[in-house]
Order: structure tokens, then sequence, then C-alpha cells
């Protein structure tokens, strides 16, 4: 066996998709636009859902913590990019580069779980509608949430330690735009035994499977209540206010495991490299999209939000003018 080089690493380079000009520019470019398309629609989500009060539903609160997880996603994966062409320093420092493994992962298995508590609203509302507005309160809303985000976190923490552990690698050249788990992995000549350990049983079993079965399950309840109504118009409208969220959570799992769910020496970092920017450009466009061009409740909000250009009177009246447009204006947005 050939004698590895190892060496104490105290930055990696991000080495991106070219180092061609040219190239770069064209991602640049693209990125840029992926970027503020995806924060564009994630925040006018979340406008809709804060400004709205027709919106002030589960549903809708869960869908404003996808947002926000969906911005976290692309500004975590999608910065460095953006900053390394315009500064042209395309290093981080290893722990900055961990911190960043960690917070991503730790936003996937928060939506994951976001994802399972949508499928359970969608379960109260088509299984016990008549005790809908009992069930899911805001109290148990705000609860789900905060149980999302506290055990995407917690759940990731043991993973974090297992990569301040290795502690020398064969390159400090990382073939990837952002600090992902897999490439990090194939860098080391620690031992990733712990780590590899981590990802199958906590990473597949708890933070994957988990989630995934939670859905499944409510889905099981849901497509069983769906197929005893009677009238097909009332099957029709049960599923189609499941279809948005199966549409998301389908995209997600099946992203997911194609990049993830393949044994560490296997994955060939040029395609995984590829599926990651699907994963992390795609997903967060997707979310908004899906639930604003299917969904009715959305599109109707959009309407209610519109301004129309305001023509200023000067005529005598003009006062009393523009009392009459501040007030449509603020019932337009609800503010009492």
């Amino acid at each position: 066996m050939e004698p590895r080089n190892m060496s104490i690493t105290t930055y990696f380079i991000i080495i991106g998709f070219s180092d061609e000009f040219i190239l770069q520019f064209l991602v640049f470019l693209l990125v840029l636009l992926i970027y503020l398309t995806t924060l564009g629609g994630n925040l006018t989500i979340l406008l809709l859902v804060c400004l709205d009060h027709h919106l002030h539903t589960p549903m809708y609160f869960f869908l404003a913590n996808l947002s926000i997880l969906d911005i976290s996603c692309s500004t975590i994966t999608l910065h460095k990019i953006l900053i390394s062409f315009i500064s042209g320093d395309n290093t981080i420092s290893v722990l900055r580069c961990l911190v960043q493994i960690y917070v991503f992962i730790s936003m996937i298995c928060i939506e994951l779980l976001v994802l399972s508590a949508m499928g359970y609203d969608r379960y109260v509302a088509i299984c016990k509608p008549l005790h809908y507005h009992l069930v899911m309160d805001s109290k148990l809303c705000a609860l789900l949430a905060s149980l999302c985000w506290l055990c995407g976190f917690l759940e990731t923490l043991p993973g974090m330690f297992g990569l301040l552990k290795l502690t020398c690698y064969e390159s400090n050249k990382i073939d990837h735009f952002f600090c992902d788990i897999v490439p990090v992995m194939k860098l080391t000549c620690s031992d990733a035994t712990f780590l590899q350990f981590f990802i199958l049983s906590v990473g597949v079993f708890v933070s994957g499977f988990t989630p995934f079965a939670l859905t499944f399950i409510s889905y099981v309840f849901i497509i069983s209540t769906i197929l005893s109504i009677r009238s097909s118009s009332g099957r029709r409208k049960a599923f189609y206010t499941c279809s948005s969220h199966l549409t998301v959570v389908f995209c997600l799992y099946a992203s997911l495991t194609i990049q993830y769910l393949r044994p560490t020496s296997s994955i060939n970092l040029v395609s995984n490299k590829y599926l990651s920017l699907f994963n992390v450009t795609a997903i967060p466009i997707l979310n908004p999209l899906i639930y604003s061009l299917k969904n009715k409740d959305v599109k109707r909000a959009m309407k209610r939000m519109r301004l129309v250009p305001i023509r200023v009177s000067t005529n005598s009246q003009g006062h009393n003018g523009n009392i009459e447009i501040l007030t449509k204006v603020c019932r337009s947005l609800h503010i009492q």
C-alpha cells in the first residue's frame, strides 16, 4: 500500500465548477439569478402569510417555516460562489467549513420534520375536520415548530463532534461549491468510523426515516379517508388540498436519497456536485412555485395585496381623497 500524504489543514480551497473565467462568470450569473428568485419567492410567501389574516392557519404557518429554511439553505450554500467570484478568494477556514456542514445538515433535518408536521396537519384537516380548530390551535403549532427546530439542531450535534475529530486531510482542496460532508470525508486521513456510523444510524434512520414514516402514516389515513368519500368532487377537493405538500415531499426525499444514500466509496464527486446544485437550488425555488401556482388561497392573497398606483389630487377635496385612498390600502393589508 502506498503511503498517503497526511497534513494538518487550517483552511480549505473550494474548487467550484471551473477555473475558466467565462464559465465562472456564467455560473455566477446563473447562481445569482437562482438565489434572487429563491429569495424573492420565499420572501413573498413570508410576507403574504404575515400580512394576510386569511393565511393565519396552521398550514401556512408551517409553510412560512419552510420559506425561512429555504432562504437559509440557499444563503448558506450559494453565498461562497457569489463571494469568491467577486473577491477572488475561494478559501475557507476549517472551523467555518465544519460549521457550514453542521448548519446545512441541520436545516435539511428541520425541513424534513416540518414536512412531517404539515402531513399531520393535513391528516387532522381531512380525517378529523370537525375537531381541526380544536386540535391544531396556535399553541400546538408553535410547539410542533419549536420541536422541529430544536430536534433538527440537536440530532446533528454528534456529527459535528465527529467532524471536529478529523484532524488531518490528504488535501485541502474540496471538489465542491460549498462545504458538504461527503467531499470532506473523502479528503480525510483520520479515522472516520464514528462519522460513518453516525450517518447510517442517526442520519438515515432518525433524521430521514422517522419523519418519512410519520408522513407516510399520515397519508395512509388521509388516502383511506379520501377513498371513503362518496362524491368524486369531494375526493378531488380533498386530494387537491394535499397535492402541493405531496409534491414537495416527493421532490425533497428523491433528491436526498439519490445524493446521500449511497456508500461513500462509490460516490463520484463531480456528479455529486451537480446533484447537490440541483438539491440546493431547485427545491427552494420549487416550494414557493408549487404553493403559489397550485394554491387558490395564495393566489387570492396575492390579489388582495396588490397595490394600485395612487394619483395625488390637488383640488379642494384632495385631503379627503387621500384619506379614502389610505383607508383602502389599510383594508387591503387588513390593518384594523
